[in-house]
């Protein structure tokens, strides 16, 4: 089998230069041989990074809490669909699910929870973690949700270029209709499926880190090439869509520096807030336009391996992380577009604080049994809510659909930032 650096060079033999976002779509996610594809560990301690879930089962118990909260909110419905967009090993799902069923028993019984995960190497470790809970028929796997395929050998954000060669008769790679939906995109199952009617929550969590993204430059769109068994970047015109997001909700890049273009963030987004009752609820580490032309974030894009960070990409393809930093401004507009009306961002830390107030994070603490278990969990808790952890790093959006606007902004998650 050949290596993924030689797939790649393989495609860009037949094709010529291919955008970036290809490039970081096959790293991440090539079926066999992408960074989530293969059968490797990637979390935790023994891998590249840590997630919140990761830290402790506290982090996917405040949720629980929250999401209660936005069930009652929502009439407690006999039915509600929980969604959550890159599931990983499960483990999140794990928390959230046993510490309902223990906590709100009214909530458990209503949620029908949805695991959307592309990679076949972490669907098994969801089969193993969540085996009870999908046997149960309280859980399922589905990995169609939202498909972007690695395989389509088409990119988002090459209409202007389908546009050029279409115009010219051209044929060569990603030639294809402007208008037409990549391949892995056709027929998108919408998240109400049959049972239209039913309440959905959206949730994820470090996902749109992980989308591939453009990058462009004072010298137009990069592209990659590859010579002599390197990779090389040469440059295009931008896309008039790349340019129109930076007019838009970005910032255009300076003599020296480099921007990240999330088109598809973008269309994720718009396909994810495709209902018409409930709420998306996103965590990532990000920024807004404002920050930007502050003179910050201009150019995040980093690669992860063995919890150490590079500025370079074409290292070791499919052998570490590549990531983006989200940003916050575009995404907001595009749930805003789809009729979704979003509260103001706050901080990971303001969440989590605003959640875990009233019980004075009772979640957190209840099985401990010792005075050294607490302060180990106290350490643990510390690393999601504090500057020096994930709790300033990472933002929440919480967008809303069907629902009066002011119970949204009552949630708990929203009350340390409201009363502050």
């Amino acid at each position: 089998m050949p290596t993924l650096r030689q797939k790649i060079e393989q495609e860009i033999r037949e094709r010529g230069p291919i955008p970036f976002s290809r490039y970081m779509e096959l790293c991440l996610y090539d079926s066999e041989l992408g960074y989530y594809s293969r059968n490797a560990q990637q979390f935790g301690k023994a891998g590249d990074f840590y997630t919140s879930s990761d830290v402790h089962a506290v982090f996917g118990r405040l949720l629980a809490r929250q999401f209660e909260e936005m069930w009652r909110v929502l009439g407690s419905p006999e039915k509600l669909k929980l969604v959550e967009l890159g599931s990983g090993r499960g483990l999140f799902a794990q928390d959230v699910l046993d510490w309902s069923e223990k906590k709100f028993p009214g909530f458990f019984r209503a949620v029908h929870y949805v695991l959307d995960e592309r990679s076949p190497a972490l669907r098994q470790r969801i089969e193993m973690n969540l085996s009870r809970h999908l046997n149960a028929g309280k859980a399922r796997i589905d990995s169609s949700l939202f498909p972007v395929e690695a395989d389509s050998r088409i990119d988002l954000s090459l209409a202007a270029e389908r546009r050029k060669n279409a115009a010219h008769g051209a044929s060569r790679g990603y030639s294809h209709d402007a208008n037409q939906a990549p391949e892995g995109r056709k027929n998108l199952p919408p998240v109400e499926s049959a049972d239209a009617e039913t309440p959905v929550i959206i949730f994820a969590n470090e996902f749109f880190d992980a989308l591939p993204v453009e990058i462009v430059s004072p010298e137009g769109s990069l592209r990659i090439d590859a010579h002599h068994g390197q990779f090389t970047e040469v440059w295009v015109e931008s896309s008039p869509e790349e340019l129109e997001f930076l007019d838009r909700y970005s910032i255009h890049p300076e003599t020296g520096e480099r921007v990240e273009v999330p088109l598809q963030s973008q269309t994720y987004m718009t396909d994810v807030c495709a209902f018409s009752c409930g709420f998306v609820l996103v965590i990532d580490y990000g920024y807004t336009r404002e920050e930007q032309l502050a003179g910050r974030h201009r150019g995040t894009l980093k690669a992860i391996r063995q919890h150490s960070v590079s500025e370079n990409p074409y290292e070791a393809p499919g052998e570490q992380d590549i990531t983006a930093d989200v940003n916050l401004t575009a995404l907001t507009a595009t749930a805003e577009k789809q009729n979704m009306r979003t509260q103001k961002l706050v901080t990971q830390s303001q969440f989590l604080l605003g959640i875990g107030e009233a019980n004075q994070f009772a979640d957190a603490f209840e099985e401990c049994r010792l005075p050294q278990e607490r302060a180990k969990v106290a350490l643990q808790l510390k690393h999601l809510v504090t500057p020096a952890g994930m709790g300033e790093s990472f933002h929440v959006l919480v967008g809303s659909k069907g629902i009066e606007l002011e119970r949204v902004a009552a949630f708990a998650g929203l009350s340390f930032a409201r009363n502050r």
